[in-house]
């Protein structure tokens, strides 16, 4: 599925190279990993991984292999959902294209820090070679037909590798290979929740996340449920999300505020946005349900980590 000449346009402006034949895939260099090459600041991902897994903002690959393809609208998400389609179409490009084309679009945005005289030239060099992948930058990757060979490839070319997934796809999650990480997305403590949060374009979403829940305890990688948290929407019922959670076996709870960017400024308001201290009381609550610790906490980015 070969995007409109327009939509690319925009994407491209936005900061997106479409990569692969058929261009369902995509790159875009993450704000934390400009600026960490300017020792600027890291995600919370390498403030809460870098020990185990070693991941670094700027060797990070943040790409998609299904750009155009989602089942959830969600109201908090800061892409133009409109732009997606719920079901696959079209011709899959091989996992070796895309990752390869990846790459070389990451280099390429990258190449303007070459003359940048505030940059860490270490770093720059380093990130001349991604070591992680992070499957998550738009759309649902477990869509993609080819996802476990994907993770497999990443894994071939020495990188760790995040995927992070609506749970929309439990026949995909039965045959995956373990990703170095497993998100599944849970932003919802019961159904009727879930569906003003995240509304699914199909019907029977709600039992389809809830099969993937009990399919996370199958995988031996790390797992993580992680909670996007909307003020006056999903934020609530910690006693609901534990009764979830608990199903699931998983290692990790993220727990991050919704923020007020991009397209969501159309659906939510400012006030919708948590503050740091809000999710961080809401982490401590859900902490004590599960019998978790709170392992850390990013202020800037509004989230929480807790630790089985």
């Amino acid at each position: 599925m070969v995007p409109p000449a327009d939509v690319r346009l925009r994407l491209e402006r936005a900061g997106y190279r479409l990569v692969g034949e058929h261009k369902h895939s995509a790159v875009k260099v993450c704000h934390w990993t400009k600026k960490s090459l300017l020792d600027r600041g890291v995600c919370y991902k390498e403030q809460f991984y870098s020990g185990d897994l070693g991941v670094r903002s700027h060797q990070c690959l943040q790409f998609t292999p299904s750009l155009p393809f989602c089942d959830h609208r969600c109201v908090f998400c800061w892409r133009d959902t409109s732009l997606t389609s719920s079901s696959w179409f079209g011709e899959a490009d091989d996992p070796e294209d895309i990752i390869t084309e990846a790459l070389a679009a990451q280099r390429l945005l990258l190449s303007g820090f070459g003359g940048n005289p505030d940059v860490n030239r270490r770093k720059f060099e380093e990130a001349q070679n991604p070591r992680h992948c992070a499957i998550s930058l738009a759309g649902e990757p477990t869509m993609y037909p080819k996802i476990g060979d994907l993770i497999d490839e990443c894994h071939k070319r020495g990188m760790t590798s995040f995927l992070v997934t609506n749970g929309q796809h439990p026949d995909v999650l039965e045959r995956l290979p373990d990703p170095t990480q497993l998100y599944i997305s849970l932003v919802a403590p019961d159904s009727d929740t879930y569906e003003k949060t995240c509304r699914p374009v199909r019907p029977g979403g709600w039992e389809r996340l809830s099969k993937s829940l009990d399919l996370m305890s199958s995988f031996s990688c790390r797992k993580v449920i992680r909670l996007t948290l909307v003020k006056g929407l999903n934020l609530k019922d910690p006693v609901g999300y534990a009764r979830m959670i608990r199903r699931t076996d998983a290692d990790f709870v993220e727990l991050k505020a919704y923020m007020f960017v991009g397209f969501s400024r159309k659906r939510l308001k400012m006030e919708n946005m948590p503050s740091h201290s809000e999710i961080k009381t809401f982490a401590e609550e859900l902490a004590r349900e599960l019998g978790f610790s709170v392992a850390g906490e990013s202020e800037q980015s509004r989230a929480v980590l807790l630790r089985a």
